[in-house]
C-alpha cells in the first residue's frame, strides 16, 4: 500500500520536521506486523519549497498517478490549498497535522486534520487565564492567525473583568526587543505569546537580555511545543513559564517511542537551534499517529485496490468515498493522546491538553532519555479536555508548595530599607565594612532568620530617596514602595506599615510587629513645690466651703444656744435665789468651739447634758471634720512626697483644640497617609493643621523630629514601637495619650510576587518559637530612667511645708500684737480714777507680767502723777477698779 507525501524544506534544513516522522511512522509500522500483518506500507515523498503552490500541484499530479490512499502535506496554506483541491476532485484522502485557517464554507469533504480544532484552543487559552485569575494581561500574536486561537479571550473582559491589551510581532522581523522594552516599561507582568515555537525560542533569548527572565513575570505560549525547548540557559531564573503540551508523555508506549525517536535523531542530521537534542515534536508526533490512523482504516477496508489516478482526467478513485469513512471511524491511542475525528468535516475536537508549568530548577539534570528528560523539566498542573474542560491534576496538588514561585533556595534577594533605629543602623567599627556587614539592626536580625530558614542570600541596599512610599497628588509612588513596584528591590524588610493603599500596589507578608500610631512629646516638668504646697491637698473652693461652714456652724450653735433652755446656768450655784444666768457659747466661744472640732483639738466648751439640740449640731460638725482632715490626711502624703507632671497635652484631642504647640509626623509616611485619608472629625482637624504647615510640621525622618521635639515646642506623631525605643534611651522624652490606630510592620513584595508566602510562613515560624520577641528584646532594651523607675517617697523639705512655718511665725506674731492690744485695753480701763496712766506704770506692770519665777502677784496700786509722764488721759470718771492681771474689784 503506498502513501505519499509532500514536504516543504527550509534553507536551513535537508529534511524536514514532518519527512522524519513520516517515514519513522511507516518503519515503525512495517517492523510490527501486528497492525498490518498481511500488508507492506510503501511511501512516495516529493520536496517542495516553502509557499510554492504551482509546484506542489504538479508534484501531487506525479503522485496520484503512481497510485497512493492518502496524500500528507505540504503545511503553508498557499501550498496546501492546491493540492486539497486537486484531492478533492479526485476523491482522495488529503492529511494534514497543522493548523489550519478555517473557511466559512467549508467543502473539502475529502481533508483530515489531526490538529486540534482552533476553536476549542480559544476556549482552553481562557480557562487557563481564569484559572490563574489573571485581572491584567497583554497578548502578543505573530500573525492574524493568533487573533482567531484568542477570540474567545479577547471576548472575554465583559464577562470576567479582565483588562486586555494586544500587541503584533512585527512580521518577518524576529527581534522583538522594541515591544519587549515596551511591555517591561509599562509593567507588564502577565503575556499571553502566540507564535511559533521558532520564534518563542528567539523570544526567551531576548527576554532573557530585557532582564524578564525574573519570577515576577509569567509567559503562557500557545505552543504545542513549548515542553521541548531548550531552557538551560534560563534554569535558575525562577520565571514563571506555561504552555501546552499534546503529547501523553505518561504511557509507557509514548515514552519508548519518544527515546527511539530520540536515538535516531542523535545518530542524524543535526537539529534545528532552540529545540533540546533527540526531542520529537508535537507535528512530527501528529504526522506519525496521522500514518497510524491510515494503518488503522486500512486493515479495515477489505477488497480495496488502489488506482493510478490523472489530474486531467479527472476521474476520481472509486474506494476514495470508502476509504474517507474508514479513516473518520477510526480510533487510534497514538502519541498526541485519543484520536477521534468528527464525522462531518474531519476535525479533532476531543483531545486533551496538558497544561504544564516549569519546575523549580528550570532545566534537566544531563541528558536522559526523552520522556523522562521532559517529565523532570516540566510539572503538569493541569489536564484540559474540550467537554470537562480544566482539571487540576493530583501531582500539582502535592508539589503545589514546590513550585519555582515558592522556591527561594539559592536565590540571591535585593532588599531595600531605610535607617530606622533599632531597626536599621549604621554598625561602629574601626575597620572599613563593606555589603551587609555595615548594618545592624532589628530588620537585619530579622532578615537573618528569614535567610537561614528559608535558605536564600540577600544584599542590603537603602532606599534612594530615604522615604518609606506614600503617593502624590498625580498617583505616583516613592521611597522603598517605588522601588518594589519598579522591581529594584525583591523584598523590603523595615518598619513599613501595611496600609490599605499600599496593598493594592504591593504585597505584604504578615506583619512581624504589631503597633500603634501615638504622640511623642517632652516629659513634663515637675511642678515646684512652694512654701504654701500643704493647702494643695483640697483645692481653693473646698478650703473656702470649709471655712464658710465653720463660720456658718458657729453661728447656728450661738443661736441655738442662746435659744434653748439648757445651756442657761446660775453662775452661782451656791445662791439658788439668784435670777442671774449665763451662757458659755458667747459668739467668740461658739467659733473656738469649732475651730477646735476641726483641729481635732477640741476645747473647754462642750454641750449641755440636756441640751440635745446643741448636741446634734456638735456630733454633726465633729463627723464632718472627721471626713475633711481624713481625707486631707490621706492626700497630703501623695501632694507632698511625689512631684507632680503638669502636661500641657494629654491626648489627642487636646493636640487637636490647640495651636500654640505645633506637631506633625515623618513626610510621605503611613503616619501622614492615615491622617491624610481619614475621616475623624479630630484627625482630618489635624491633618488640615499640618497641611497648612507642611514646611514645618512634616518632618524627613524620625531623627529630625526627635531633634524638634527636645529642641522646640513640638509633638511627633509617630509609631508606638519607636516611641518605645527612643523614651528608652531619652528620658527627657515620653508617649503622651493611648494608641490612636493600630497596624502592622511586614516585609513588603511586588505585587505578585512568589517570595510573599513563604516570608508569611516563616515569619509565623519565628513568631512561634518567640524569637521575634526576643530579638525586640535585644534591640529595645535601654539603660532605663532612674527617676521613673525608683517611685518611692521622697523625704519632705523646706520647700514642701516651709509654710507651716510661716503660719505658725505668723500666728505668733499676731498673738503678741493682741496681747499687747489686750493690755494696753485693760490699762486703760484701770484707769478709772486717774485721769491718765504714767509711762512707769505701765513698764512696772510689763515688768511683774514677764517675772517667769513668780505664778502670784499683789494687785496694782494706783500712783501719783507727780513727777511721772502721762501716757494714757481720759476723762475723769467713776468705776469699778480691776486688777491689770485679774478680776478684782475695790
Amino acid at each position: 500500500m503506498n502513501e505519499g507525501g509532500i514536504f516543504e524544506t527550509r534553507e536551513s534544513e535537508l529534511v524536514s520536521m514532518d519527512e522524519l516522522a513520516f517515514k519513522f511512522a511507516v518503519t515503525n509500522i512495517n517492523r510490527n506486523r501486528t497492525l498490518m500483518p498481511n500488508t507492506t506500507l510503501t511511501y512516495d515523498i516529493q520536496r517542495i519549497n516553502l509557499f510554492d503552490g504551482f509546484e506542489a500541484s504538479r508534484r501531487v499530479c506525479d503522485q496520484l498517478a503512481l497510485g497512493v490512499v492518502a496524500v500528507f502535506g505540504p503545511s503553508h496554506s498557499s501550498s496546501v490549498s492546491a493540492v486539497q483541491s486537486i484531492c478533492n476532485a479526485l476523491e482522495v484522502p488529503h492529511i494534514q497535522t497543522r493548523w489550519k485557517h478555517p473557511s466559512v464554507d467549508n467543502k473539502d469533504t475529502f481533508f483530515i486534520n489531526l490538529y486540534p480544532e482552533y476553536t476549542a484552543i480559544a476556549r482552553a487559552i481562557l480557562d487557563v487565564v481564569t484559572f490563574f485569575k489573571w485581572k491584567k494581561l497583554t497578548v502578543v500574536y505573530e500573525d492574524s492567525t493568533g487573533l482567531m486561537r484568542m477570540q474567545e479571550l479577547i471576548k472575554a473582559p465583559a464577562k470576567f473583568n479582565l483588562k486586555i491589551k494586544i500587541r503584533q510581532l512585527t512580521p518577518g522581523n524576529q527581534d522583538a526587543r522594541p515591544l519587549l522594552k515596551e511591555l517591561k516599561k509599562d509593567k507588564e507582568f502577565f503575556v499571553i505569546f502566540d507564535c511559533s515555537y521558532r520564534m518563542a525560542a528567539e523570544l526567551l533569548k531576548q527576554l532573557s537580555s530585557m532582564g524578564m527572565m525574573t519570577e515576577y513575570y509569567h509567559f503562557f505560549f500557545t505552543t504545542l511545543d513549548l515542553f521541548a525547548l531548550d531552557l538551560e540557559p534560563y534554569r535558575y531564573s525562577g520565571v514563571n513559564m506555561t504552555g501546552f503540551r499534546l503529547l501523553n508523555i505518561d504511557d509507557p508506549w509514548v515514552t519508548s517511542t519518544m527515546d527511539k525517536w530520540a536515538m535516531e535523531r542523535l545518530q542524524g542530521p543535526k537539529q534545528e537551534s532552540g529545540l533540546m537534542d533527540g526531542v520529537m515534536t508535537t507535528d512530527a508526533a501528529l504526522m506519525y499517529d496521522a500514518v497510524f490512523m491510515v494503518a488503522v482504516a486500512s486493515q479495515r477496508a477489505t477488497q480495496m485496490t488502489v488506482s493510478s489516478l490523472q489530474c486531467h482526467r479527472h476521474k476520481p478513485w472509486r474506494f476514495g468515498p470508502r476509504f474517507m469513512n474508514l479513516f473518520k471511524e477510526a480510533q487510534w491511542d497514538g502519541l498526541t493522546g485519543h484520536i477521534v475525528l468528527n464525522k462531518t468535516d474531519g476535525l479533532r475536537r476531543d483531545f486533551d491538553l496538558d497544561i504544564i508549568s516549569l519546575k523549580e530548577d528550570g532545566t534537566t539534570r544531563g541528558f536522559v532519555e526523552g520522556g523522562s528528560r521532559l517529565t523532570k523539566r516540566w510539572i503538569k498542573i493541569a489536564v484540559w479536555n474540550a467537554y470537562t474542560g480544566l482539571n487540576l491534576t493530583e501531582k500539582s496538588n502535592r508539589d503545589k508548595n514546590n513550585n519555582v514561585t515558592d522556591s527561594l533556595a539559592n536565590r540571591t534577594l535585593i532588599v531595600t530599607t531605610i535607617l530606622e533605629n533599632p531597626y536599621v543602623m549604621y554598625k561602629k567599627s574601626d575597620k572599613e565594612l563593606v555589603g551587609n556587614d555595615r548594618f545592624e539592626g532589628y530588620c537585619l536580625d530579622l532578615l537573618k532568620e528569614l535567610s537561614n530558614i528559608l535558605g536564600f542570600t540577600y544584599e542590603v541596599k537603602l532606599v534612594s530617596d530615604g522615604k518609606y512610599g506614600a503617593q502624590n497628588d498625580k498617583g505616583e509612588w516613592n521611597g522603598m514602595v517605588r522601588e518594589l513596584i519598579d522591581h529594584i528591590a525583591d523584598l523590603a524588610v523595615a518598619p513599613l506599615t501595611i496600609t490599605y493603599v499600599r496593598e493594592k500596589v504591593i504585597d505584604f507578608s504578615k506583619p512581624f510587629m504589631t503597633l500603634g500610631i501615638s504622640i511623642l512629646y517632652r516629659k513634663p516638668n515637675g511642678t515646684n513645690p512652694g512654701v504654701f504646697s500643704f493647702l494643695n491637698p483640697l483645692s481653693p473652693d473646698i478650703w473656702m466651703y470649709v471655712l464658710l461652714a465653720c463660720t456658718g456652724v458657729s453661728c447656728v450653735l450661738f443661736v441655738i444656744a442662746r435659744f434653748t433652755p439648757y445651756e442657761w446656768y446660775n453662775p452661782h450655784p451656791c445662791n439658788p435665789s439668784s435670777t442671774l444666768i449665763e451662757n458659755n457659747f458667747t459668739l467668740l466661744n461658739s467659733f473656738w468651739f469649732g475651730v477646735g472640732a476641726l483641729m481635732q483639738q477640741g476645747s473647754e466648751l462642750m454641750p449641755k447634758a440636756k441640751a440635745l439640740s446643741t448636741r446634734i449640731v456638735g456630733g454633726i460638725w465633729w463627723f464632718f471634720t472627721l471626713i475633711i482632715i481624713s481625707s486631707y490626711t490621706a492626700n497630703l502624703a501623695a501632694f507632698l512626697t511625689v512631684e507632680r507632671m503638669d502636661a500641657p497635652i494629654d491626648s489627642a484631642d487636646d493636640l487637636a483644640k490647640q495651636t500654640r504647640i505645633e506637631y506633625g509626623a515623618v513626610r510621605d509616611g503611613s503616619t501622614m497617609t492615615f491622617f491624610k485619608k481619614s475621616k475623624i472629625s479630630t484627625y482630618e482637624k489635624m491633618w488640615a493643621f499640618m497641611s497648612s504647615r507642611k514646611n514645618t510640621a512634616l518632618v524627613k525622618n524620625n531623627r529630625e523630629g526627635i531633634t524638634r521635639v527636645l529642641t522646640t515646642d513640638y509633638a511627633m506623631l509617630m509609631e508606638s514601637t519607636s516611641i518605645e525605643y527612643i523614651s528608652q534611651r531619652n528620658c527627657n522624652l515620653t508617649q503622651i495619650g493611648g494608641l490612636i490606630d493600630s497596624k502592622g510592620y511586614g516585609v513588603g513584595t511586588p505585587i505578585g510576587s512568589p517570595y510573599r508566602d513563604k516570608v508569611t510562613i516563616a515569619i509565623l515560624q519565628l513568631q512561634e518559637e518567640g524569637k521575634l520577641h526576643m530579638m525586640k528584646e535585644k534591640w529595645w532594651r535601654g539603660n532605663g530612667c532612674p527617676e521613673e523607675d525608683n517611685k518611692e517617697a521622697n523625704a519632705l523639705g523646706v520647700e514642701n511645708i516651709g509654710g507651716i512655718f510661716i503660719v505658725l511665725a505668723a500666728g505668733l506674731v499676731l498673738s503678741v500684737f493682741v496681747a499687747i492690744g489686750e493690755f494696753i485695753y485693760k490699762a486703760r480701763r484701770n484707769a478709772d480714777i486717774e485721769e491718765c496712766v504714767s509711762f512707769s506704770a505701765v513698764m512696772e506692770e510689763l515688768g511683774i507680767s514677764l517675772q517667769c519665777y513668780k505664778s502670784i502677784r499683789r494687785r496694782s496700786r494706783p500712783r501719783s502723777r507727780a513727777g511721772s509722764a502721762c501716757v494714757f488721759c481720759q476723762p475723769k470718771r467713776v468705776a469699778k477698779r480691776e486688777g491689770v492681771g485679774g478680776d478684782s474689784s475695790t
